[in-house]
């Protein structure tokens, strides 16, 4: 149990770095998959997030007609989707000669993921509370670019590599989100 607290203790203060900019936040991982495992405590912490988001945009837009299917399909969409983009970037990170920092680079993804829910949670909280709809939509719009920027932060970080092809990275990733999403809407 020790053992799984100072690994999320030491996620934690990853995530709440990198977030700030700050570049040792990669300094916390620990090294190979031991590292890489840890890291999907990330994935158990975003997910309550992840609901809360869902719901906010289940009130804004209206209930799907089948609740609770569209519940299921969203959330095997949120763990097809987190763990399909680290089974894919395996390869994608081979093929551009940083295969060793794979562990790494899933280590730091995963806990900017976990960031990234939390600035986009924080992004919400003017809707939660009935702000006006132009503070609303100014922390959506703020969170949402801080989140992007910490994914390509992150990425160069971790793989040590320049900014277009974190970009890339980046761009895949947010690719394969709006697709799932877009599937599991059809789908409802």
């Amino acid at each position: 149990m020790n053992g799984h607290v100072a690994a999320l203790a030491s996620g934690l203060r990853i995530a709440a770095l990198l977030a700030a900019g700050r570049p040792d936040g990669i300094a916390g991982i620990e090294p190979g998959m031991a590292g890489a495992r840890q890291s999907f405590l990330a994935a158990l912490l975003s997910f309550p997030l992840f609901v809360l988001l869902r719901f906010l945009d289940w009130s804004e837009g209206g209930i799907p007609p089948h609740p609770g299917h569209a519940a299921a399909l969203d959330m095997l969409g949120f763990v097809a989707g987190w763990a399909g983009f680290a089974l894919l970037t395996r390869p994608l990170v081979a093929a551009i000669g940083r295969a060793p920092l794979w562990p790494r680079y899933l280590a730091v993804w995963n806990w900017c993921n976990f960031a990234q829910y939390v600035l986009l949670s924080l992004g919400a909280l003017p809707e939660l509370l009935g702000a006006p709809s132009l503070v609303q939509q100014t922390a959506a719009l703020v969170t949402f670019g801080w989140a992007i920027w910490l994914e390509w932060y992150g990425t160069r970080l971790a793989l040590a590599i320049g900014g277009l092809p974190a970009a890339l990275f980046t761009l895949l990733d947010l690719a394969i989100g709006v697709a799932l999403a877009g599937l599991s809407d059809a789908l409802t």
